[in-house]
């Protein structure tokens, strides 16, 4: 089976590095063009270059913005559709694991979170979902963790804006069905990605990274922590026409480790 995107137009957020910068490479080599989105400048140059370097062919354009903001959600679109014409595919992947015990998280942190992964999602999906109606073909990841579906102690606010995000998944494939504007969620488990490079740095333990990550997927039921590339095929799939007849799931890329389906 092969994957194509056939020249469709994409836009990642957090595509600088991680798991937004690995869905860029699969896009972009399956015949896609890319938009990555994401703060920082110098790490957008850094991941740009990296996928033009896989994709020679592919266009690729990288925006600096801060989604958090209404401007910032309106500079992303409006800079992807000015370098590749129109975005066939949104990925609301920009997102930051917060968490605490609930009595020590303030107003300013809840606001923080939600603005970055709920509300900059609202309005992007708001952005976009004109014009996949009217072409009648889109596709909407939103990349959430496996906490949106079984939240620990400890884990807000990230835990509720991620629910908030597979409640938004649901409605939005729902009401775009009939215009072949197919949503669809993936919940993160743990997969090597930036984050867990920085957690473990942040650790100041003497253990190699390599150690450290056989240590952190012990308790995973396949043994190990999962891939960027492997998390990317399965948005491939969702973003192709292969995934045509798949729209208002929640799918878990978490090596089983999630205790909900």
């Amino acid at each position: 089976m092969q994957l194509s995107l056939n020249g469709r137009s994409a836009l990642i957020t957090g595509g600088s590095k991680g798991l937004g910068l690995a869905m860029a490479k699969a896009f972009a080599q399956a015949g896609g063009n890319v938009a990555l989105v994401a703060r920082g400048a110098e790490a957008l140059a850094r991941g740009e270059a990296e996928v033009r370097e896989a994709a020679p062919t592919a266009k690729v354009v990288a925006i600096a913005c801060d989604i958090r903001t209404v401007e910032g959600c309106e500079q992303a679109y409006t800079g992807a559709v000015r370098a590749l014409g129109q975005v066939d595919i949104l990925v609301n992947n920009a997102g930051t694991s917060q968490r605490g015990p609930f009595l020590e998280v303030s107003d300013a942190l809840w606001q923080d979170d939600l603005d970055l992964k709920l509300f900059a999602a609202v309005r992007l999906c708001r952005q976009v979902l004109p014009g996949m109606r009217d072409r009648k073909w889109g596709r909407i990841i939103n990349v959430l963790n496996i906490g949106a579906k079984a939240p620990k102690a400890t884990s807000t606010p990230t835990s509720v804006s991620r629910a908030a995000g597979m409640a938004l998944t649901k409605a939005l494939a729902n009401e775009f069905a009939p215009h072949n504007v197919l949503v669809n969620a993936m919940l993160v488990g743990i997969i090597e990605s930036d984050q867990w490079v920085r957690r473990h740095a942040q650790e100041k333990r003497n253990i190699t990274w390599e150690d450290w990550k056989a240590e952190q997927g012990k308790p995973v039921p396949l043994g190990r922590i999962g891939k960027a590339e492997e998390f990317a095929a399965m948005a491939l799939l969702l973003a192709s026409d292969m995934g045509g007849y798949v729209t208002g799931t929640a799918i878990n890329v978490d090596g089983g480790s999630s205790p909900v389906v």
